[in-house]
């Protein structure tokens, strides 16, 4: 089962997140994988130690490479360090792949805490790429930061999910894993209601990269032609996995095992 997938993202020379587990991803999950670099990154699983920016317009060139001779089912965002860089993703979106189902990731920080937007980038991504966006796939602290409100409970969950909603996207899935608890809840918004998704807490530190798998294990999925709810799913299953048979790399927050699927 193919799937035509364009990540915009940034590079992980660890190869836990970013690029380097979006393409395992989406090719565990038996799609098409094309990328558009948008930063190269020096770091591992202690954190990130430097960022190389790639000009906004060499993004677009990439981009423009492949919406016009591959082309693309589904597209996901991640990493969009600056202004220029997502006013160029957007600007293709809209002339390359004006109908292309587009997953937002809004990466902000890296896991080991390093900023991977800058402070006055939050509003070009709200209006240009959010608002326009089939999903968008916030944890916490980046619901958090797009509304401006506390999240401390399932309820404040609830009400920042839909907050979030009223920005423009066709859904939210807002991630509930910074919640303390035994139980991880994400809820799913749309203009249908809200679902939630539970499962037991996995007590690891290997989570290094989680956020990008499962926007591009959702990504793969609208590619494939699956409704959002059995994309999100499916989605979910696979990061579980992943997160319970990660390989223990690293003295940090260890990547994941992206190849559980392929006897990996």
């Amino acid at each position: 089962m193919k799937g035509r997938v364009l990540i915009v993202a940034g590079s992980d020379s660890g190869g836990g997140a970013g690029i380097q587990a979006d393409l395992k991803t989406v090719t565990a999950l038996h799609g098409y994988a094309a990328t558009a670099i948008t930063a190269l990154t020096a770091q591992n699983t202690l954190g990130v130690s430097g960022i190389h920016e790639v000009p906004a317009d060499f993004v677009r060139q990439q981009m423009e490479a492949v919406l016009d001779d591959i082309g693309a089912d589904c597209v996901k965002t991640g990493m969009l360090h600056d202004v220029a860089v997502i006013g160029a993703v957007a600007a293709v979106l809209e002339t390359k792949a004006p109908d292309v189902p587009l997953v937002v990731d809004p990466v902000m920080v890296a896991k080991g805490g390093a900023s991977l937007l800058r402070a006055d980038a939050m509003q070009a991504l709200k209006a240009r790429l959010i608002v326009r966006a089939h999903v968008l796939t916030p944890n916490l602290p980046e619901a958090e930061a797009l509304t401006g409100m506390t999240i401390r409970t399932p309820a404040e969950m609830a009400q920042a999910a839909a907050m979030l909603l009223s920005l423009g996207p066709g859904a939210v899935l807002l991630k509930g894993g910074h919640l303390p608890g035994p139980v991880v809840t994400d809820l799913l918004a749309t203009t249908d209601g809200v679902k939630s998704f539970q499962q037991a807490r996995i007590e690891t530190r290997h989570t290094h990269g989680t956020g990008c798998t499962l926007a591009s294990s959702i990504a793969c999925g609208l590619a494939q032609g699956l409704a959002l709810e059995v994309a999100v799913t499916r989605a979910r299953n696979y990061l579980l996995e992943a997160i319970r048979r990660a390989p223990g790399f690293g003295r940090g927050h260890g990547p994941l095992d992206h190849a559980h699927t392929c006897g990996g």
